[in-house]
């Protein structure tokens, strides 16, 4: 159990990071025409079924929807015909002529909205899948359907490669993005090394310097100056060392997500002073640098939006691992904001990056918020390695 301390070095301002942007399509995309090939086994997954039909029967549902119509109608007609000659060869009054006429119209207007509403099931289904795949579905398909005529065969069958492509191009813009962060981290690293090792190892042999100077200059007024400027130095020096702090925590990689969430808890509180309670599971220590660093960051944006734009009174941070996921969970009393109008609205950077930046790491995130009611951020990532995309 980590506890908010009184005391702690301040921490200069993290620096806006760059949201993990949507990247754009590359200028070398693979045609949709190309993937046909690989893509005509997900296409005939469903056709066993219209295999088993008889031959004769998949070609009747296959006729298409003004055919089948026609055809109907062409049946009612005979039917109706046959009727009415049958009738005028038994003798039957002009009067119940009628009637059978009227009985065969509806019989007619009946078999062709039979019909119609089962030509255009496939379209409804068509409809269904529209909708899942607005919903975030992409792995949903076209399937083949007995129904289903020729040209509403093609356009599912259209559509299916069109989400094909279009997952294709997607996780092609995953890899780019997951690139792009990587990369980033990565230089945000090599910054804070040559801060913390090389300029702040330079800066801390001045200070000796400066201060065996004062020590040996016999003049009063010189000896006060060089001192000041030695404690400046001092002061330059841990502003530095938090500068490359905030840049790429090196502790993380050093002493695990533990004790680098337990100084990020530190450092917060010494800023806003609101009282933070943090739970962290040893076994966090465990994720992969990527998981880590991902939930490191997660961590630092709802801290920071919980002390500086929330004004929370108190904050819960909670991270446990269970099976092979490890949870993040930031939770505050601070203001809340309505959640839908920020994302809708002007770009909520924060919310952008940390939702990305777990989506690259294969995990999900949620923000839940109600004005006046506090702000629950809740984010899970893999420990193992994620799979390639």
């Amino acid at each position: 159990m980590l506890r908010s301390p009184t005391t702690a070095t301040p921490a200069l301002a993290m620096p806006a990071e760059p949201p993990a942007a949507e990247p754009h399509r590359s200028t070398t995309r693979q045609p949709l025409a190309a993937l046909a090939p690989q893509l005509e086994h997900a296409r005939g997954r469903g056709r066993p079924a219209l295999d088993r039909l008889p031959r004769w029967l998949r070609a009747l549902l296959g006729v298409p929807l003004l055919g089948k119509l026609a055809g109907a109608a062409l049946l009612v007609v005979l039917v109706m015909a046959g009727l009415i000659i049958a009738l005028h060869i038994t003798g039957v009054s002009n009067r119940e002529m009628v009637a059978v006429l009227f009985v065969g119209l509806f019989a007619m207007l009946v078999v062709n909205l039979v019909l119609v509403s089962i030509a255009l099931r496939p379209v409804a289904d068509l409809e269904t899948l529209a909708n899942r795949v607005l919903d975030g579905d992409l792995e949903a398909r076209a399937a083949p359907s007995v129904l289903a005529d020729r040209d509403i065969a093609r356009l599912g069958r259209s559509i299916n490669l069109l989400l094909d492509g279009l997952v294709a191009d997607r996780a092609r813009m995953r890899r780019l993005a997951s690139e792009v962060i990587r990369a980033h981290d990565q230089e945000q690293a090599r910054v804070a090394r040559e801060l913390h090792d090389s300029i702040a190892q330079g800066i801390a042999a001045q200070l000796l310097q400066l201060g065996a100077a004062a020590r040996d200059v016999p003049d009063a007024a010189l000896r006060d100056r060089l001192l000041a400027i030695r404690a400046m130095t001092g002061t330059t020096m841990e502003e530095l060392r938090a500068l490359s702090q905030s840049v790429y925590p090196q502790m993380l990689d050093e002493l695990g997500l533990s004790a680098a969430l337990s100084q990020l808890v530190r450092d917060t509180h010494a800023r806003c002073h609101s009282p933070i309670d943090a739970t962290v599971d040893p076994a966090a220590n465990r994720a992969t640098p990527e998981a880590a660093a991902v939930l490191y960051r997660v961590a630092e944006e709802a801290l920071e939006n919980a002390c500086l734009h929330a004004e929370a009174s108190h904050i819960r941070l909670t991270v446990m691992v269970n099976g092979g996921t490890l949870t993040l969970e930031v939770e505050d009393d601070g203001a809340g904001f309505d959640v839908a109008a920020a994302e809708a609205g002007a770009p909520a950077v924060g919310i952008f990056s940390m939702r990305e930046r777990v989506a690259l790491a294969e995990g999900w995130f949620e923000i839940s918020s109600t004005p006046g009611r506090g702000t629950r951020v809740v984010a899970a990532v893999p420990v193992s390695p994620p799979r390639n995309p």
